[in-house]
């Protein structure tokens, strides 16, 4: 039961921006956050979860705290390195633009019209962390970008109102209004502060426009000095105009100025410092002139993205139309000018290299990283960008494999949650798929009319199963000898049986009168079990050819079907939300669970009841046995999934697969405030919004799987669960839901679980232990703090031949444990014959412990043998390839 949320697979990208903190990528997935090692290409999701869609997010310059805002304009700072949330606030408008200052020290958040500087929270225990520094509320329209100074003190603005504004962050006596630059056509999409390359004093600003235009402002000191000599207002007439500042006011600012000046003489006199003939003018009020105007000439695209390095001084726009272009500044000389897509680039940064640029096509789900200079991709990641269908482990556990309605089938790698293979043959919605025993093939069934096989070595469909007359599959089964397939049909009611090897159709089962939705074989038997909507499950025996041998009535339509592992008992799910088990060799019914209570999510906006007495969604449509069969979980159209405890027939635990109030279904009352006479108003589509268009909005008109009495909602997406798999080590399961494949797992090593603690047992103590040469007494310590780190650096502490004896101290509540971090050394730890040596010397210490408690201690070690299994088959196709050059090597070693 401690399973414990681990991944999002299934999306890499829906919308907002990215961020790119040292070697991770940090990205917007529904109302979580994705962390992409770039180096190690591994990816995970942060366990927090926002209250709707995130829109923005922005990484302290140290990389140790992340803010994240949704649509809702709630916020949470974020303690990066630990993945926990410290504060939370709610801004008052919507946030259309964020960012910390150079130093870290300020948050700029524009809202709106408005824009507000406040402090960073820090570490340090206060009651209201979050501090409004200032508000300025020049703007006439919203703010779009943000781009702080080097040193902090100045920020530029962009916004709708097609103009750019330079801020003086620091109080003044008497307030200024800040510098415009004007001259540009439509509204702004990026200002950027420009640097010479030998200081980091502001020399240039460049502002783009979503026309494509990008001008580069100078700053002419030559007139700032020539105008301030004389006690002169350094801005320019008209924007003195602008202002309709006092003839009081105006002298109260000559008079600074002049003090300034004659500040910045004795410096000179000094000093020979370069910057010392601006150092004392601010530089809202220096006088900027406009140097050029370039334009990317990419209409009819708009230009929606943008950044700039400001070292390299360069700069990266994304266009609508999918292209993209890298130019270096000022002299405007385009290095690259390449198209990604079709589709509109919704998100494009540099690294801090600058040698990285990261692309984001939220309609797409798609996330590139880019090497430029080298023209190489370093991440190319693709989600689906509608609903996941179904979803099947791989027999070993190490794949995961996913079919959508985009009509693709991915192969992801579960510890890397990264696509390795995509599969687009298909050219319908695809709704089943499985792998065969021999772990190198899977088979996928869509409403195209096709099975496909596809081979996962040479990546390609070598096989094709189709039907005399077309039809649409929506389940599908393998026998366990992998010899025979069959496939359910949602049209003509009837289950196709194939052979493998000739792909020849063997036989049409007949016989139920609705669509067949379930359809599994006995994991002992060739039996084969199929569930329909004519309230029947049925028995066939598929290898004698005597067609249905058994029978079980149900009072309503049964939804889906599955066998318990060891092929004893069968459950199915019906309409009215019991689940039935079955003994299918004698053909007895065990016993019912009463779910409709448990499964109960959230009221919809359609709904014109409450949802306690709607009957809408009060039904399982997956379930899925344990490895062992002592408990079962059942997911539906609901925000739950719930785990029973099959002998006993309880309730276990539920599992909320989402708190994203962006999907419907989430909430159980609905606030009345919301209503409008022409309906809910999240429902109501704004015309004139230009927000980007995500993943969320394509897909509306979701029919709700096309179940009988299921109630169409053309509004957001609903939250619910196709699909669930446990994988075959039982250490982990997936569920195939709206936001994408929600991973929950037991081994998540980076949550602090202690097993034995007291005020003695440190990390201290432990490298004291190791200092003083205690690897017994170090190893243990480790394993009562349950840190993974601390137990791997003890652990290759010990010599070998101090092995046995540490292994036969080891207390036997640690030995599970302990097996655990062997089995993750062996796919990381190139010291293959240490760690081997470890559990070799362990099975032998604690060998007659291991066999009187192996129900206990059967996740891991499955989980060692599978990881042991694996180097030795990688090992089997090294060493032959190898086999001379071994030879040669063992025999230069011997002289």
């Amino acid at each position: 039961m401690n399973f414990r949320f681990q991944n999002l697979l299934g999306a890499a990208y829906r919308g907002g921006n990215v961020v790119i903190s040292g070697d991770s990528l940090l990205s917007p997935v529904g109302n979580r956050i994705s962390v992409t090692d770039l180096i190690k290409s591994h990816t995970l999701t942060l366990p927090f979860e926002a209250k709707s869609n995130v829109s923005r997010i922005a990484v302290s310059p140290d990389g140790d705290f992340l803010l994240v805002v949704d649509d809702s304009s709630r916020a949470l700072f974020v303690n990066l390195p630990r993945r926990t949330v410290l504060h939370h606030i709610t801004f008052k408008k919507r946030v259309t633009a964020l960012r910390f200052s150079s130093d870290g020290s300020l948050i700029a958040v524009g809202l709106g019209k408005l824009l507000q500087i406040w402090r960073s929270p820090s570490f340090r225990k206060e009651f209201f962390p979050f501090k409004l520094v200032r508000t300025f509320s020049d703007c006439a329209a919203a703010i779009t970008s943000l781009d702080w100074s080097p040193n902090s003190d100045y920020i530029l603005v962009g916004s709708k109102d097609l103009a750019v504004r330079l801020f003086c962050v620091k109080k003044t006596e008497v307030r200024t209004r800040p510098f415009l630059f004007l001259g540009h056509r439509e509204p702004v999409v990026g200002v950027f502060f420009g640097t010479e390359k030998k200081t980091t004093r502001v020399c240039r600003v460049y502002t783009i426009s979503r026309d494509g235009a990008i001008f580069t402002w100078n700053l002419d000191e030559i007139s700032s000095s020539e105008d301030n000599s004389g006690g002169s207002i350094c801005n320019p007439p008209q924007q003195r105009n602008l202002e309709g500042e006092s003839d009081d006011n105006n002298k109260v600012i000559a008079d600074e100025i002049g003090t300034a000046i004659v500040d910045r003489k004795r410096k000179r006199e000094c000093s020979d410092d370069v910057d010392a003939d601006t150092s004392g003018i601010p530089l809202h009020r220096m006088k900027w002139e406009l140097l050029k105007k370039d334009f990317f000439m990419q209409a009819p695209a708009r230009l929606t993205t943008c950044d700039y390095h400001r070292e390299l001084d360069m700069v990266v726009v994304g266009f609508s139309n999918g292209v993209f272009g890298l130019y270096q500044m000022p002299d405007f000389v385009c290095v690259h000018l390449l198209s990604i897509s079709r589709e509109k680039i919704t998100t494009a940064v540099f690294n801090k290299l600058g040698n990285w640029l990261t692309f984001g096509c939220a309609k797409l789900g798609q996330l590139l990283v880019w090497e430029w200079r080298s023209e190489s991709y370093i991440l190319k990641q693709q989600g689906h960008y509608f609903d996941v269908n179904c979803l099947a482990y791989s027999p070993d556990s190490q794949m995961l494999a996913t079919g959508a309605d985009d009509n693709k089938v991915k192969v992801w790698t579960v510890s890397s949650g990264f696509c390795f293979i995509t599969f687009s043959e298909h050219t319908n919605a695809v709704t089943a798929v499985s792998f065969m025993d021999n772990n190198h093939c899977l088979l996928s069934a869509s409403l195209d009319g096709t099975v496909r096989a596809w081979d996962l070595f040479r990546y390609r469909n070598f096989r094709t199963f189709t039907t005399p007359s077309p039809r649409q599959f929506v389940s599908l089964a393998v026998d366990q000898s992998g010899e025979v397939i069959c496939a359910g049909t949602i049209d003509s009611f009837e289950i196709f049986v194939w052979s493998m090897k000739t792909s020849r159709l063997l036989d049409i089962l007949s016989g139920h009168q609705g669509p067949v939705h379930g359809l599994m074989f006995s994991p002992t038997n060739g039996v084969l079990a199929s569930s329909s909507w004519d309230k029947t499950v049925r028995i066939w025996d598929v290898f004698e050819g005597k067609g249905a041998v058994e029978t079980f009535q149900h009072n309503h339509d049964v939804l889906t079907v599955s066998y318990r592992p060891d092929g004893k008992q069968l459950a199915c799910s019906t309409l009215d939300g019991q689940i039935t088990f079955w003994d299918p060799l004698d053909g007895i019914l065990m016993y019912t669970i009463e779910g409709r209570r448990d499964i109960a999510g959230g009221r919809l906006m359609t709904d014109r009841r409450s949802a306690a007495n709607s009957t809408s969604g009060k039904y399982f449509t997956t379930l899925c046995y344990s490895a062992d069969g002592s408990y079962i979980l059942a997911g539906g159209s609901s925000k739950y999934i719930c785990m029973y405890d099959v002998a006993d027939q309880v309730l276990l635990r539920r599992f909320q697969i989402t708190r994203n109030l962006s999907l419907d279904g989430v909430l159980d009352f609905l606030n009345s405030k919301r209503m409008t006479d022409d309906g809910p108003l999240d429902l109501i589509d704004d015309e004139n919004s230009d927000v980007d268009v995500g993943i969320d909005q394509q897909r509306r008109g979701n029919l709700g799987q096309g179940l009988p009495g299921a109630i169409t909602n053309l509004g957001r997406p609903i939250a619910r669960t196709k699909c669930l798999k446990i994988s075959p080590t039982g250490r982990s399961w997936a569920a195939a839901t709206t936001e994408g494949v929600l991973m929950y797992s037991i081994d998540d090593s980076f949550i602090f679980d202690p097993t034995d603690l007291d005020i003695d047992v440190t990390p201290e103590a432990v490298d004291s232990a190791l200092s003083e040469a205690q690897h017994q007494r170090a190893l243990l310590l480790s394993l009562r703090l349950n840190e993974e780190s601390l137990i791997k650096k003890c652990i290759f502490f010990v010599k070998t031949s101090d092995i046995p004896s540490i292994a036969s101290s080891i207390p036997v509540k640690y030995l599970q444990r302990l097996m655990e971090v062997f089995s993750d050394l062996l796919e990381s730890c190139p010291h293959l014959e240490f760690i081997l040596q470890w559990c070799q010397e362990l099975c032998k210490r604690h060998g007659h412990f291991i066999r009187q408690n192996s129900r206990t201690l059967l996740p891991a070690l499955r989980s060692l043998q599978k990881s042991i299994t694996k180097l030795h088959q990688d090992l089997m196709d090294v060493c032959p390839s190898n086999e001379y050059s071994l030879q040669y090597l063992c025999s230069t070693g011997s002289r």
